[in-house]
């Protein structure tokens, strides 16, 4: 397993613990109060966890090398499990829209206290320390599963912030607020959901990841290279994969043509951080 691999599954693991100690936080307090709203969100927490653990065997198994069958390795798994984030997101949102509704037929006043008001805090603490540090990590190695999960643990902390403004109103006496703010967070673990499975879709469909202008300005600026066309990348930032034709003099033998792509490929992966592959396809100039 190589440094990239270690260092999202690090990540994941510490985030996994912390994650588990904010769900049991919120559902423990929220179940002894009856507030819906904290339970909803302690729930949310939980499945927060569920999906470190999802990103954790995601990326054991994304950081096998390529073999016979998978020649191009098996990094894509990595983004394959961010979508699995994504539909635990909408799993948690069928069960809060659910609850919701069923108590806003059968209403019943939570008990709200300072214990309410400190645990929710510290939690909210708790999940922007991890949402930030998740989020920076993900961004500074590109890490779609980091960036996935930084996006799930940011909406923790919106709907812990929703939880707490339904505390205000539930003390004013206003009972129905607790279902409805359950219905809002399930509306934005739904929008976060939403977002993922955009972002990973566009990997594993190998939406271009870079500007056909700047490689075709980078291998023009080889010499001996006559023209570039047919510009393909896919991959990722981090992993990004590039296929191109160039034309070359007909005059030059086979191996000054192959020299040339070589200093194409040499150029390119030194001007653009992130390239993985460059696949090559010679051509001579026509009139």
């Amino acid at each position: 397993m190589d440094k990239y691999y270690r260092t999202v599954r690090r990540v994941l693991i510490f985030i996994l613990v912390l994650n588990i100690i904010v769900a049991l936080a919120k559902v423990l307090y929220g179940w002894y109060s009856n507030s819906l709203s904290m339970l909803s969100d302690g729930f949310h927490s939980f499945f927060d966890g569920a999906s470190n653990v999802v990103g954790i065997i995601g990326i054991t198994l994304a950081s096998k090398p390529a073999d016979k069958d998978h020649k191009y390795g098996h990094w894509k798994i990595e983004t394959f499990a961010s979508i699995i984030i994504a539909l635990f997101l909408f799993l948690v949102c069928f069960e809060v829209v659910q609850s919701a509704i069923t108590r806003f037929f059968n209403p019943s006043a939570p008990e709200i206290t300072s214990i309410s008001f400190f645990v929710m805090g510290i939690t909210i603490l708790i999940n922007a320390g991890v949402s930030f540090y998740e989020y920076k990590k993900g961004r500074e190695i590109d890490s779609k599963i980091l960036i996935s999960d930084s996006m799930h643990t940011r909406s923790d902390i919106y709907a812990s912030i929703a939880v707490i403004f339904g505390f205000f109103a539930i003390i004013a006496g206003y009972i129905w607020i607790d279902p409805l703010i359950a219905l809002l967070i399930a509306i934005l673990i739904a929008k976060t959901g939403i977002g993922i499975i955009k972002e990973s879709s566009e990997v594993l469909l190998d939406k271009s990841v870079i500007d056909d202008g700047v490689v075709e300005k980078i291998v023009k600026s080889v010499p001996d290279v006559i023209e570039c066309h047919a510009i393909r990348t896919r991959g990722k930032k981090s992993q990004t994969y590039i296929d191109l034709h160039i034309t070359v003099d007909p005059r030059y033998s086979i191996e000054e043509a192959h020299n040339i792509g070589n200093k194409v490929e040499l150029k390119l992966k030194k001007s653009i951080p992130g390239v993985k592959e460059v696949l090559i396809h010679l051509e001579p100039e026509t009139d």
